[in-house]
């Protein structure tokens, strides 16, 4: 056996595995690996954001966009503490990376050293982790470390992807041990279950016996990347299909079929097709609040009057929230082309059986198209929400990846985006995390380099993460950033105007005395930085921007002045209880 340092053994495993980056901040916790990497610099590169949150964030970008997984190095106390909220993010967006955090040497545990936490028991910060990862390990010496690496590996991207933390005493950077490298992981071969053949047959009957089924989607689908099984299913049938924020682009935005997103701020042919459907299809989603109008019936679903088959590749989200007709614990590409395989036999299922459905389907996609496509050619200063998607689904190119963060911004997005690709729209959507949509671009535009990247963010957000120009320009990514600038914390301001008779405050910004609404010059703060810069308040000058912008293909912000009083159509409901909830602004609740 070669004798290896523990950094050794752990660069020369991420190069085994094809690991391709490590998004890292240095310490003296991790200076020991740091050294590693250096003899391995040219088969993965170390990149270094500004902020360990942000390196989490672009590893978890990385993997929605290729669904390989990349590591992040942290060093010990506040560095990996900055990982956690990213890591949370990415749990519940059953996104992958593993996250290598460092800790105090093992001949010092329980003694108190620097950045130790030891209240509970020595070295105790996979502690503060494991709520926030898939699994936690903890090796203290260096022949602990192969199995715990291969077992890592295989953890994050089995069943449900998810992060994995590796967290490594300084010691064990350094120490040396007789250690091979552990075997190939499964992220080349990976498990994917089927339905059993009884699931199969039963869901059938289920879409023999309905009159008015509709498909839900999400981030199930997008990961077992089964958006041309889920086309052709629902082509050859004539179903329409209801997306999730992260399954949208498993299906062409544009295609007649696809319904958009449910909920609140969801497309009013989807909440229509939701509440009034016989039969739901639901693979890999789960009801949440949002895209289930917080549980109340007859403004999203009706259930258990609508029938519902529910299938999903992690057991725990089957039934969470609504006790499904049929439960089937598979994964999304697998199970479809196990219905689509079955269908030939069964003569009693076809397009024709839901052509009237399929008629009020289009009819609602009509009347939404009439209600809300006259303000998308509104000229206004500041810019109207509506006009501001429109005219960037008409300027940016099909591939384009957009990486969307928490705010007003991403409901507007959700009602009106049309994503024409898969592992193209990126969304905080499980834990809503300000700050991913600004550092996510970067990890994205590693992942993809000859696509464009655009983060459309808040003011807000953006200013949580300013730093993410300076790695941009660090390391020549042509990463662009669409500030939705409406000088406040917007979404909250809507619902203080909405629930609280507009008793503001707390959340719009203003300028000392003058009491003027206030930010800082965003276009001159990218150009300080390295980056383009430019400031957009007449609708005219949009377009121009975004394309010069994706011209230039350097680092850049373009900061746009958007109406704030302008509020996303409500088509559903949401309710923070006990506060009551708001009725739809178009449309109203059918109880079956």
């Amino acid at each position: 056996m070669p004798n290896m340092k523990g950094g050794q053994l752990i660069a020369e495993y991420l190069v085994q595995e094809k690991v391709p980056y490590v998004f890292g901040i240095c310490g003296h916790g991790n200076v020991g690996i740091l050294d590693a990497l250096y003899d391995v610099k040219d088969r993965i590169k170390l990149v270094s954001p500004r902020h360990e949150q942000c390196a989490g964030h672009m590893a978890d970008a990385y993997y929605r966009v290729r669904h390989r997984p990349v590591a992040t190095l942290t060093s010990t106390g506040p560095g990996s503490a900055n990982l956690v909220m990213s890591l949370i993010t990415a749990l519940s967006d059953s996104s992958a990376f593993l996250a290598i955090t460092s800790n105090v040497p093992t001949s010092q545990h329980n003694r108190a050293p620097f950045q130790e936490l030891y209240k509970h028991n020595q070295a105790d910060f996979a502690q503060v982790m494991r709520p926030v990862v898939k699994r936690a390990f903890q090796p203290s010496r260096v022949d602990m470390l192969p199995l715990a690496l291969r077992q890592a590996m295989d953890t994050m991207v089995t069943g449900r992807p998810g992060p994995v933390n590796l967290d490594i005493p300084y010691n064990v950077y350094q120490e040396s041990a007789d250690v091979e490298l552990p075997p190939h992981s499964n992220l080349d071969t990976p498990h994917r279950p089927g339905g059993s053949d009884a699931d199969v047959a039963a869901a059938l009957d289920l879409l023999a016996a309905a009159q008015k089924p509709v498909l839900f989607i999400g981030q199930g689908a997008t990961l077992a990347e089964a958006g041309p099984e889920i086309a052709e299913l629902a082509h050859r049938l004539g179903i329409p299909i209801i997306t999730s924020p992260n399954g949208m682009g498993c299906i062409p935005g544009d295609d007649p079929l696809a319904l958009g997103f449910i909920g609140r701020n969801g497309a009013y042919p989807a909440n229509e097709a939701g509440r009034r459907a016989d039969l739901v299809l639901t693979i890999g989603t789960r009801f949440d609040d949002r895209s289930a109008s917080s549980w109340h019936p007859g403004y999203s679903w009706n259930f258990p009057k609508t029938q519902l088959i529910h299938v999903d590749i992690d057991p725990q989200e089957l039934g969470r929230n609504y006790p499904p007709t049929l439960g089937v614990i598979a994964d999304a590409k697998v199970f479809t082309r196990q219905l689509l395989r079955m269908l030939p036999q069964r003569r009693d299922i076809d397009a024709a059986r839901y052509e009237a459905w399929r008629r009020d389907v289009a009819s609602w996609q009509a009347e939404w198209e009439a209600f809300v496509r006259p303000h998308f050619g509104d000229s206004t200063s500041p810019l109207r929400p509506e006009f501001v998607v429109g005219a960037l689904q008409q300027v940016l190119p099909d591939d384009v990846i957009l990486c969307l963060d928490s705010g007003v911004h991403h409901n507007w997005f959700m009602q009106f985006w049309k994503a024409k690709r898969p592992q193209s729209m990126l969304n905080s959507w499980g834990y809503s995390s300000m700050g991913f949509g600004v550092c996510s671009v970067l990890g994205a535009q590693l992942a993809a380099p000859d696509r464009p990247c655009v983060a459309v963010v808040g003011d807000g957000g953006f200013t949580m993460a300013p730093y993410v120009l300076c790695t941009a320009v660090e390391y020549n990514l042509p990463c662009i950033w669409i500030i939705w600038n409406n000088f406040a914390w917007a979404a909250i301001r809507d619902l203080q105007y909405g629930l609280f008779d507009g008793r503001e405050i707390g959340t719009a910004f203003y300028k000392g005395e003058t009491g003027q609404p206030y930010n800082p010059d965003f276009a001159a703060w990218a150009r300080a930085c390295g980056a383009d810069g430019f400031t957009v308040t007449r609708p005219e000058d949009l377009k121009g921007a975004v394309e010069q912008a994706l011209r230039n293909r350097r680092p850049c912000v373009i900061d746009v002045h958007v109406d704030a009083n302008v509020r996303p159509p409500s088509t559903g409901t949401w309710q923070l209880p006990p506060i009551p909830y708001k009725e739809p602004v178009y449309g109203k609740p059918f109880v079956a």
